[in-house]
């Protein structure tokens, strides 16, 4: 197989987010949420998907795709025969009137290098994923698509007829497209573009500087701390798994999901992430979320929602071709019904800082994470022996997990620890108590003829999530049953090269054909806990180079090629990198000047 990458950047303002390819074409963009019909998606379907690009008259020569340093400003380097450009892509975002200024609004500036080169702008948006195409309606400086859910207007100083047309022209002057969503632009264009650049340049970088890092590869996890926070919902405080819909798992798999939702487990390793970077305000806002979501459940938690107080779209799949046509495409997803009850682990795990931790000022005592935090430890003791779907959602399958039992475990010392906080006696009697259950719960899935921790209670498979024992404290990692558990596991689920398959058996899809990237993280953080931090420095930078030609990873990759595939980019993957990273530097015990 040859090896696939996905060449595309990723832009955004924490209200939108879009992905544009090494030719400057928008492939991907969905306004006005994360999770609403795409207005420009040839990633799924080049005919029905509209597009937003800017091609040059001449074949392209060669492309390069940057960002400006320490920024979520994107820049793609166009050559062909007759002269070369830079397209500088970004959504504005930055401090002003004491809010988040964050408009449905995408920047394109387009500015000469060399020669003079002739290009054409083509603006195709559509609505209800692909089914509605707008109608085009002329201003003195503006093109408005009417007919979808709001106006889109283009407002440029390039030609409206060359836009129009889709004409050819020359490059001989810095141009600029703003794009908006409803609203019209406000302001002279070339002052209003050039001011929100040099405003949202700043913005990235002040935040990459409060961000904390260690030395190890910081470059990688300053990326991915970037892509972490374009992720995040600020309008409610949901964090979504990935940008996109329906990218598969590898080739011929129908494993194609819609990740534009906020899984409370992806949720929970994201905050824990941001957390050791020091951007404690995301936690404050998730926890804003959880609140409004949870205090509006009745019984069970869903292990995913929708990014505001909605209810998710019933799964279902759209007549577009796919993605290198592959198909179904879907949206919604059918995981929102699934018993996972490790869930309730995870919130107590993720609201823990907000009562343990000094540098926030959020007073839990008298807020409504009290009732969260009681609630989920009932949860806790009421489904312990009850069977679920497991963190790997498997549609046709119920188990007793040991992941699951991993985070009942882990959630009742967060519990516990929150009960010593409040000086509520009952909760931490309760607490120990499941903390003894769940372990309880653990060995049972132990193996001890060959001495490892299986997938479920009777059940012989193994799974990646098992290494988390290692890394949330359930194993000694310098314990000879430490050693003995990992070695099962890499014999069964590492490939050469120290890459991890999710699992390998047969499940409602048939075996699976790539490797989950967070899980060979999660071996790698495993082996720097064990002392093994020579082999877990050499499987991180393998792994890194799994990311595409600026650092970005997908979820999936292929054993043999090498190849990037599953939804993208991938929140859960990031957050494995800085994790391991971090597990690596604290290994290391790096000085601040070496």
């Amino acid at each position: 197989m040859e090896q696939h990458k996905y060449n595309l950047g990723i832009i955004g303002n924490c209200a939108y987010i879009g992905l544009i390819d090494t030719t400057a074409n928008v492939k991907f963009l969905c306004w006005p949420r994360f999770d609403s019909s795409f207005i420009f998606g040839g990633l799924l379907d080049e005919e029905k998907g509209g597009q937003f690009a800017i091609y040059p008259e001449q074949e392209i020569k060669q492309s390069h795709q940057q960002y400006i340093p320490n920024t979520n400003v994107l820049e793609t380097t166009i050559e062909s025969a007759d002269g070369a450009y830079k397209v500088t892509d970004f959504a504005p975002r930055f401090f002003q009137f004491e809010r988040y200024y964050k408009p449905l609004m995408l920047v394109r500036k387009i500015e000469p290098i060399n020669g003079t080169p002739r290009i054409k702008v083509v603006c195709q948006p559509v609505g209800n994923y692909g089914e509605t195409v707008p109608t085009k309606v002329f201003g003195s400086s503006h093109i408005r698509y009417e007919g979808l859910d709001k106006e889109v207007r283009l407002t440029s100083n390039i030609s409206l007829s060359y836009i129009d047309q889709e004409q050819s022209f020359v490059l001989n002057e810095p141009k600029y497209i703003i794009l908006t969503w409803g609203v019209p632009l406000e302001g002279p264009l070339e002052t209003t573009a050039e001011n929100f650049l040099r405003n949202t340049i700043s913005y990235w970088r002040d935040w990459v500087l409060t961000t904390s890092t260690e030395r190890f590869h910081q470059e990688a996890v300053i990326r991915s701390a970037l892509t972490l926070k374009l992720h995040e919902y600020q309008d409610t405080g949901a964090i979504i798994a990935a940008t996109t819909t329906s990218l598969p798992e590898f080739p011929g798999s129908t494993r194609n999901w819609d990740y534009r939702f906020c899984w409370i487990r992806d949720t929970h390793y994201t905050i824990k992430a941001l957390n050791d970077l020091s951007h404690f305000s995301i936690t404050e806002r998730y926890a804003n979320f959880i609140q409004n979501i949870v205090l509006n459940e009745e019984g069970r938690y869903h292990p995913l929602y929708p990014i505001t107080m909605d209810r998710i779209p019933e799964e279902k799949i759209l007549p577009l071709k796919g993605y290198r046509g592959e198909t179904p495409v879907r949206i919604g997803n059918q995981a929102y019904e699934h018993i996972q009850n490790d869930v309730y682990g995870q919130v107590l795990v993720t609201l823990l800082p907000l009562f343990s931790d000094k540098r926030l000022l959020k007073n839990a005592k008298n807020s409504s994470l009290i009732k969260i935090a009681t609630n989920c430890l009932n949860r806790i003791e009421e489904t312990m022996k009850e069977p679920d779907n497991g963190l790997w959602e498997f549609r046709g399958t119920s188990q007793l997990h040991s992941y699951t039992f991993l985070f009942h475990w882990a959630g009742s010392h967060s519990a516990k620890k929150i009960a010593n906080i409040l000086g509520d006696k009952k909760m931490g009697r309760q607490a120990n108590r499941l903390i003894k259950e769940s372990a309880k719960m653990i060995e049972a899935c132990y193996d001890k003829e060959r001495g490892v921790y299986t997938q479920a209670i009777g059940s012989p498979n193994l799974d990646a999530s098992l290494l988390q024992l290692i890394n949330m404290g359930y194993l000694n990692p310098n314990g000879a049953k430490a050693r003995q558990h990992i070695r099962v596991l890499e014999e069964e689920l590492r490939t050469e090269s120290g890459l991890f398959y999710r699992y390998k058996h047969v499940d409602d899809f048939g075996a699976p054909e790539s490797t989950f990237l967070i899980c060979a993280f999660w071996y790698v953080e495993a082996l720097a806990r064990m002392g093994r931090v020579k082999e877990a420095i050499t499987i991180f930078e393998r792994l890194i180079q799994h990311g595409n030609h600026l650092g970005l990873l997908s979820e999936d990759v292929h054993e043999k090629s090498g190849s990037q595939f599953g939804n993208f980019p991938q929140t859960y993957s990031h957050v494995g990198l800085i994790n391991a990273a971090f597990t690596i530097s604290r290994k290391l015990d790096l000085p601040v000047y070496f």
